[in-house]
């Protein structure tokens, strides 16, 4: 029954995440947290390969359907968002080591979270400041920072990602989601890779990916053909919406364990 639990959320999320360019994981993680079947970096993991998996069949889907891209400004954010994803890999494996409490490394996740959300929604809301950056070197820094937050928290990136690109390169949303797909896939690539060569895989319940890759890869491809027909002020609605209710679902786990704790 769990694991027909975890397809719903992650086909349900990917639709979401998928229109919205948020990756799913902003919604599945902490939603799997809640559910608290298996052990965090258990979480983080069936997270990131919904999520890529999305973003493999998001991305063909879009590029069937016609999607043109900056071919500079791809290569820039993916190759950093790659490098980013194995630091913030990194960067989760020794807070694992050094704090060895995964209540304690839950709630720092929900903390940064909470703070990148209230971010990514506050400049959908208000864009005041806008950058043109067009420096390849930049680029790849800015594909570097949301490779590293995404991996470390578990959520693909998702809105921050959105909210980033369009404050740096002054992206409507529209085209923001496209490429914040893409940082996904490729940041997310890396820490499944940095998994599987470390070994640790093999001691996961592997059962699950059997069904989390099929629900991942159908809400993909579902919410890349609605992305594609929706208009940018409904992309803003869900955008918003989406943030607004992983903000509430962050906050009643946080809340959860705190009172679990006490």
């Amino acid at each position: 029954m769990i694991y027909i639990t975890y397809a719903l959320v992650i086909f349900f999320a990917n639709v979401i995440g998928a229109i919205a360019g948020m990756g799913g994981g902003v919604i599945i993680k902490p939603v799997l947290d809640v559910i608290g079947a298996h052990p965090l970096i258990q979480i983080n993991f069936f997270s990131s390969v919904a999520v890529f998996t999305m973003a493999v069949t998001s991305t063909y889907k879009q590029i069937n359907l016609g999607l043109h891209l900056q071919k500079k400004f791809a290569f820039a954010i993916s190759f950093g968002a790659i490098i980013g994803g194995l630091l913030g890999n990194s960067t989760f494996n020794w807070l694992e080591k050094a704090v060895a409490n995964d209540h304690i490394i839950n709630q720092i996740q929900v903390v940064l979270t909470v703070l990148t959300l209230l971010f990514a929604l506050g400049y959908s809301i208000a864009p005041y400041w806008h950058f043109k950056i067009t420096n390849i070197l930049l680029l790849m820094l800015i594909g570097m920072f949301l490779g590293w937050v995404s991996t470390l928290l578990g959520i693909g990136g998702g809105p921050i990602n959105v909210a980033m690109l369009m404050l740096c390169c002054s992206f409507p949303i529209k085209e923001a989601t496209v490429y914040s797909i893409i940082a996904i896939l490729f940041s997310q690539f890396s820490k499944i890779l940095a998994v599987v060569f470390s070994g640790m895989i093999w001691n996961f319940d592997l059962k699950t990916l059997l069904f989390i890759i099929p629900a991942a890869a159908i809400g993909g491809i579902v919410g890349a053909k609605y992305s594609h027909v929706v208009d940018t002020k409904k992309i803003e609605l869900v955008y918003r919406m989406a943030i607004l209710l992983v903000i509430s679902i962050n906050l009643f786990n946080s809340y959860q364990v705190i009172m679990g704790i006490s």
